[in-house]
């Protein structure tokens, strides 16, 4: 049996939606006929088939803003996914106690704010569903980047607390996301030889597309996925294997 997803007449807002990992999220829900706003704290040029709304999702009135305008012009809001995060590194036993509140306000705290805003529509309309983008790192020690995978394994526990307040009419889940190739994945890893050296040690062989994790949050948001709450779904491409095995 053939299935397809068509969420024409849906209205989706995609946090950090213009790039990387949340380009693919972006693209995804148009390719499937949501109608997509996307946000950021700068502005950005719309993707093709979205509008864009420069606002900071650490700032409650520019949250508050921006769903008031995305309702006022489309008339509701049936998907949220929250993607907006990341951290650079940082020694942990160094870092400032401003930067970790930075990175957990953003990763953590941020999430949280935007879906608050959004469930409150939602909840008027009697029917959402909110996809929160966490990360591997969420589950394993995460050297250099201590306090953005303690903000991911809070929003993970997040996502399985509001599905069960939210409920029925709001599904709340999360996409665990490993290494994903986007435009800056040269850059972060040190170049192609170092991230073959790196793709070869994931079970599938080689890191996501931004538009494979976008076809997860697509299944999340779609009647497809009508009974699924509190979940989180691996797109990790098998996860990350213990050291051992890759020394000889």
């Amino acid at each position: 049996m053939a299935l397809s997803i068509d969420l024409s007449g849906k209205v989706v807002l995609v946090t950090g939606g213009s790039r990387g990992i949340g380009r693919g999220i972006t693209e995804s829900f148009v390719a499937a006929g949501a109608t997509v706003v996307t946000c950021a704290r700068s502005e950005a040029e719309p993707l093709p088939g979205t509008s864009h709304v420069r606002c900071d999702v650490r700032d409650p009135d520019s949250v508050q803003a921006m769903v008031d305008g995305i309702v006022a012009t489309h008339g509701r809001l049936d998907v949220l996914v929250n993607n907006a995060g990341g951290a650079p590194a940082a020694d942990a036993a160094t870092a400032s106690p401003r930067f970790h509140d930075k990175i957990i306000g953003l990763n953590l705290s941020s999430p949280l704010l935007v879906a608050q805003v959004a469930n409150q529509v939602m909840q008027a309309q009697g029917s959402g569903s909110i996809v929160n983008i966490t990360s591997i790192s969420a589950h394993r020690p995460a050297p250099t980047i201590a306090a953005y995978a303690a903000a991911k394994a809070g929003l993970e526990s997040l996502t399985k607390s509001l599905a069960m307040e939210w409920g029925p009419a709001v599904r709340v889940n999360s996409i665990e996301v490993g290494l994903c190739r986007t435009e800056q994945t040269d850059d972060h890893y040190g170049g192609d030889d170092r991230v073959a050296k790196i793709e070869a040690t994931i079970p599938l062989g080689r890191m996501a597309r931004p538009d494979e994790v976008g076809g997860v949050a697509v299944f999340l948001a779609s009647d497809l996925a009508s009974y699924v709450s509190g979940a989180s779904v691996g797109c990790h491409g098998g996860g990350e294997p213990p050291v051992f095995l890759h020394i000889n």
